[in-house]
């Protein structure tokens, strides 16, 4: 049983779709396996998916009818093996190092949960931080739906309560 179940919804993605899966196979950690969801995709993005199943043992397929991304991520959590499931869209790309350290988050916090946030990259290569994006840290539960005197009610995020503005 792989550690990571790694769920990748497919939905006219062929274009973007190797980028994505490229940077699942370059994980330093390895013990993961990959389950792209074809919704349904017009264009070549299942037999895209099949070859690179077919290329490695840790990629599974699945196809059905077009759905939804959210349909597309039931099926592949209901599909995954693995302890843990890291979802990725198929126009994103992750980090080498992503699934080894949201692994040793997860660890080294005993946590159930583990997130991270991301780049807005354009073609031209300038990136953004996402704004709103939580600091590194470990969160307890109520921190992360508001309590603790952040949130909605408060006005502020979470992450945000108690530090000012």
């Amino acid at each position: 049983m792989p550690i990571i179940s790694i769920i990748v919804p497919v939905y006219k993605a062929e274009a973007v779709l190797p980028k994505c899966v490229e940077s699942v196979l370059a994980q330093t950690f390895q013990d993961w396996e990959l389950l792209l969801i074809d919704d349904g995709s017009p264009d070549g993005s299942g037999g895209l998916c099949d070859r690179y199943a077919a290329g490695d043992g840790r990629v599974r397929v699945f196809h059905k009818p077009n759905g939804g991304v959210s349909s597309a991520r039931n099926l592949g959590m209901q599909a995954a093996a693995g302890e843990h499931i890291l979802f990725v869209d198929a126009d994103d790309w992750i980090a080498p190092e992503l699934c080894a350290t949201l692994l040793d988050a997860l660890r080294s916090g005993q946590a159930d949960t583990a997130g991270c946030a991301h780049w807005n990259v354009r073609p031209d290569g300038e990136k953004w931080a996402e704004p709103g994006a939580m600091p590194s840290g470990v969160y307890g539960s109520e921190e992360i739906r508001g309590g603790g005197g952040g949130g909605p009610a408060s006005g502020q995020p979470p992450w945000k309560a108690g530090r000012g503005p």
